[in-house]
């Protein structure tokens, strides 16, 4: 009794949310399942140990705790963890708290693990936010003139809304030039952007996926050759709770599903060629240029071919389809490119819907296959960056359905419908929630002939 009446206190326990109570940032959610979940927390060197409380909401005596306490994992200039909690209860709302060396702290949120719908009743209806690009303004190491950074309280807005999850698309922080080449830089930079007091609600709001670019990476546009790209892969699997990243330690492609969609999350940066390589050599497409590589695609492949979802959305750091774009997108390596468009075509795979960030601005751009249904890349971009302009070719682009330039943005992605009739609907929302503008296609809409 003496015990259930101190797990009481300290879930009752008020505390001011500063560094000075050893909370650098966080909480974050990470994967949350039907039985277990991720969460995530970023303490200071002060810090000895961190435990985790958990119970069901509403339930005021039952009180479970992690048993594996982290001593002496801590004690570094940085220390995000991550402590997975299990043998839970499907479709069930948990309360839980973290204990900071032994004293109860303000990190503290709820969860709810996913409902078991399979072979039991219709796909649940949901909702999911999608965005790319956050940029938090740091002015010693910023390039001079207007700043870079924008509104962060978008983030606010984004806290408020009921979705399962958030997909992460790309540069979710940006390295500077004082970063590129420093362990120790690359740590400190995706410190800086996630304590942003403004992200903190959002963290815990819902469960985090994220996939990487080239500045949540490294320099802009770097790919595989850069020197310091095991590190980056260290500071974004502690930063981020993802499934899992890449295979035999190279990459961070993963996948991840909820309801009847399946989520490809690529990483467009591992295996990389230069974008500088040249296109062709002796009049034939240089095999040498590629993005994803032998090891991703054979995954991706066989993934797709794997899976049975309604949707499946595959994610890329660049734009996938844009014909008339002078900027980084996958047609640019036109060897991977045209493999994948013959593989979905071959295959037959229904349900691609193509996922984008990296451009600074929004849209939906649709391209048209004989024989097959019409692909479609939504863009979203960006969170708190720098805007872009349509301009040039792009300014009138004929493969734009809905655009959004100039301002600052995040997706909302509903999925709802019955069985065979389900619909895909995208909303891009600006930073006080205002509607700029929406688009939507049905199943049946995204089935080969």
């Amino acid at each position: 009794m003496k015990k259930i009446i101190f797990f009481l206190f300290l879930f009752s326990t008020q505390c001011i949310y500063s560094q000075s109570s050893g909370i650098i940032s966080g909480p974050m959610l990470g994967p949350v399942e039907y039985r277990d979940a991720i969460l995530w927390l970023e303490v200071g060197p002060e810090v000895k140990s961190v435990s985790v409380h958990y119970r069901k909401v509403g339930d005021p005596i039952t009180i479970k705790s992690n048993t594996k306490v982290y001593k002496g994992e801590l004690g570094n200039e940085f220390n995000p963890i991550q402590i997975q909690v299990g043998g839970l209860d499907f479709n069930t709302e948990y309360e839980y708290f973290f204990t900071i060396n032994g004293r109860s702290s303000a990190a503290k949120g709820t969860f709810k693990t996913k409902d078991l719908w399979q072979f039991r009743k219709p796909a649940p209806d949901f909702t999911f936010l999608v965005g790319s690009c956050h940029y938090g303004n740091e002015p010693v190491y910023d390039r001079p003139g207007t700043p870079y950074g924008g509104d962060p309280s978008i983030f606010n807005t984004m806290s408020k809304e009921k979705s399962a999850f958030m997909l992460w698309t790309g540069d979710e922080w940006y390295t500077r030039e004082v970063d590129y080449y420093s362990k120790w830089g690359l740590w400190y930079r995706a410190q800086f952007a996630r304590r942003m007091p403004e992200l903190q609600p959002f963290l815990k709001a819902m469960p985090q996926w994220a996939m990487w670019d080239d500045h949540d990476y490294g320099p802009n546009d770097v790919g595989m050759s850069y020197i310091l790209k095991d590190e980056s892969r260290k500071v974004f699997m502690n930063y981020f709770c993802n499934p899992s990243y890449g295979d035999q330690g190279q990459g961070i492609y993963t996948m991840n599903s909820w309801a009847d969609v399946d989520i490809f999350m690529l990483d467009g940066r591992w295996f990389r060629s230069s974008d500088n390589l040249i296109d062709s050599v002796d009049g034939k497409i240089n095999p040498e240029k590629i993005m994803l590589g032998k090891q991703q695609m054979l995954w991706l492949k066989n993934a797709l071919a794997f899976s049975t979802a309604t949707f499946k959305l595959i994610m890329f750091g660049n734009q996938v389809l844009n014909p008339i774009s002078t900027y980084e997108r996958f047609p640019d390596f036109r060897i991977e490119y045209n493999e994948l468009m013959k593989f979905l075509m071959d295959q037959k795979v229904n349900g691609v819907v193509f996922l984008s960030g990296d451009r600074h601005h929004s849209e939906v751009i649709k391209v048209d296959r004989p024989g097959s249904y019409s692909l479609y890349d939504i863009t979203i971009s960006p969170l708190t960056s720098g805007t872009h302009v349509f301009s040039g070719a792009e300014k009138n682009n004929p493969y734009r359905i809905i655009g959004v330039d100039q301002k600052q943005n995040y997706g909302r992605i509903s999925v709802f419908g019955k069985r065979n009739e389900r619909v895909l609907k995208l909303d891009i929302i600006g930073i006080g929630g205002e509607a700029l503008g929406t688009w939507s296609i049905g199943e049946a809409s995204l089935k080969s002939e």
